[in-house]
């Protein structure tokens, strides 16, 4: 801008030396014609001096612009100097000096909330991305990346740099055509769910606003209660279906009075079946919500585990089952009823699942600020493959043997549970010799 001053004061100095020179000229010469012939005749001399005239002032323009535009360039835009210019100027340094101010509160403002959002943005736990209609990404946060498994983006690019899996990109195009999306999404650390949102002012797209969660412990959770609920389903069906059957039997005059005993027990079984499989949910279902029937006191775990052992004398005398109790007197805070199932569960699958003429073991023990129990088996084991998802409700290592032997597939599960109920730890270990549970409970 005073480049533009400096050369508009040259020229015009220059322009008007000019026409003040041929201002000068006729007003010496007139209309006389002797007195313009004179001039021509000396016209070689007369240029020689307008030559130097118009240097002259040349040099003088130059340096009378400089000086004119001098306190100009040295006007600073962000902190003028009223005193320091032409006064003439000075109602518009004022205004200018106004107007930085209502910028820097502007700027001081918009860097406020740059930091508010920012720290809001970081502290949310979901994954939050948000992107102009162009798909490039304005904003997103530490999160969002951690759950996608992306790295960092540079400005400018697009969303998409983030995922390029199907779902991901079906659900933000879906965004980006006005239309909410969600959508479940994969990747190595889990799955994640995926809500896209368009953000529109008018019926006109602004961007999208994308939120990214991790669901994998809720997807697991809703596969369990699939999985829950189709196993109650069958083995509630299997008893049913008996009973009917037989029971249908019985009214239509079927069976013959002789075999009226055997199918009446069968009966009793079925009901057994299905009276053990209710109380076993019951059960599972107090253990989830933390509903006990007795308060927590003072237990000795050793006491316990001799009851349940003489309990269970009987089916372990009918497969030739030794029972062997180890061990001390330990004590801990806890509730009776769920110890009790719990070490009645694991001696119960201890004879059900051992070898005909075999043995369990139950210890118990202590090491500094912890109680264990050990129960082990010569039984058929536990593969390496399925000693992981043993305590998972309705979970069978091996379907075509515990078909055959009597259960819910329960029982670990409710182990696990109460096991946590008591603040412990639960382990399987599996060999060549049988399995051994290993429970470890607080002191």
């Amino acid at each position: 801008m005073t480049r533009k001053i400096f050369f508009g004061i040259f020229i015009t100095s220059v322009i008007s030396s000019i026409v003040t020179a041929g201002f000068i000229l006729w007003t010496v010469c007139g209309s006389d014609g002797k007195k313009w012939q004179e001039f021509a005749e000396n016209a070689g001399f007369t240029a020689e001096i307008f030559l130097i005239l118009v240097l002259i002032i040349s040099a003088v323009s130059i340096s009378v612009s400089k000086r004119i535009v001098k306190p100009l360039k040295n006007i600073d835009p962000e902190n003028p100097k009223i005193e320091r210019v032409y006064r003439e100027i000075i109602p518009v340094l004022k205004r200018l000096k106004v107007q930085n101010g209502k910028v820097n509160r502007y700027k001081t403002e918009l860097n406020s909330s740059e930091v508010v959002f920012s720290t809001i943005l970081e502290s949310v736990k979901d994954g939050i991305i948000i992107a102009d209609p162009k798909t490039v990404v304005l904003s997103c946060n530490t999160e969002a990346y951690r759950l996608l498994g992306a790295e960092h983006l540079n400005s400018g690019q697009s969303i998409y740099n983030l995922s390029n899996d199907e779902p991901f990109r079906h659900c933000i195009m879906n965004a980006m055509g006005g239309r909410r999306s969600e959508c479940i999404l994969k990747t190595i650390m889990g799955d994640r769910k995926v809500i896209a949102s368009p953000a529109s002012i008018s019926d006109t797209l602004n961007g999208i606003v994308v939120f990214i969660m991790d669901v994998t412990e809720e997807q697991a959770l809703e596969k369990m209660r699939r999985e829950f609920t189709s196993n109650v389903s069958h083995e509630l069906k299997t008893p049913l279906t008996t009973i009917y059957g037989i029971a249908d039997m019985l009214a239509n005059g079927i069976v013959k009075s002789e075999d009226t005993v055997q199918f009446g027990g069968d009966i009793r079984n079925e009901a057994e079946r299905l009276i053990t499989l209710i109380n076993d949910i019951v059960s599972l279902s107090k253990l989830d919500e933390g509903v006990t029937l007795y308060p927590d006191k003072e237990v000795d775990i050793y006491d316990i585990a001799e009851s349940v052992m003489n309990r269970l004398k009987n089916s372990a005398n009918q497969k030739n089952v030794s029972q062997i109790l180890e061990g001390e007197h330990i004590k801990i805070k806890g509730n009776p009823t769920i110890l009790e199932e719990i070490l009645y569960n694991l001696c119960d699958n201890a004879i059900k699942y051992n070898n005909d003429g075999g043995k369990y073991i139950v210890r118990v023990s202590h090491i500094p600020m912890k109680a264990i129990i050990t129960v082990s088996d010569t039984g058929i084991g536990i593969s390496e493959n399925h000693i992981d998802r043993i305590f998972e409700r309705f979970y069978r290592a091996d379907k075509s043997r515990s078909q055959k032997i009597k259960g819910t597939g329960l029982g670990l599960s409710i182990v696990k549970h109460g096991v946590m109920y008591h603040n412990g730890t639960v382990r399987a270990v599996s060999s060549e010799k049988g399995s051994v549970f290993i429970i470890e409970f607080p002191l």
